[in-house]
């Protein structure tokens, strides 16, 4: 099993970290929404795309949520 390393972004609700958003989710469930939808619901997909995001630097995954999730 994959050490879950815990970062203040992916930690913090989508209206904290991003202005543009009024979500009360976290950025961590955002994602997975993101990527469950984008897979079919394929829960083993989604985890494999999660795991880089859990060290990926606060900066790259502000710029992938405002490109992919910004509506």
């Amino acid at each position: 099993m994959a050490e879950v390393i815990k970062t203040a972004l992916l930690d913090r609700e989508m209206k904290e970290a991003f202005e543009w958003s009024d979500s009360n989710v976290p950025v961590r469930d955002a994602l997975w929404d993101y990527f469950m939808e984008k897979n079919g619901r394929d829960t083993m997909k989604t985890e494999e795309d999660m795991l880089p995001f859990l060290k990926d630097s606060d900066e790259k995954i502000e710029a992938f949520v405002n490109e992919n999730l910004k509506k």
